[in-house]
């Protein structure tokens, strides 16, 4: 589990994913994936390619180590 820090990229997306619950100070959880990644955030699954994830900076919370 961690908590979503920043995210970078085309202001379109980065709202997308803010308007979807995947904003900053959001509890995600990855799910699986290396090249597709699935997270589950708000009990809500959202699916994204590797390009669109690695502009979403993720802190992981104490306790959660994976």
């Amino acid at each position: 589990m961690g908590r979503v820090c920043a995210i970078t990229g085309e202001e379109s997306f980065v709202q997308r994913l803010r308007e979807m619950g995947l904003g900053e100070a959001a509890l995600v959880r990855k799910v699986s994936g290396t090249t597709t990644i699935l997270c589950q955030v708000n009990g809500t699954r959202i699916a994204l390619n590797h390009d669109a994830a690695r502009g979403i900076m993720v802190e992981q919370l104490p306790g959660n180590a994976h």
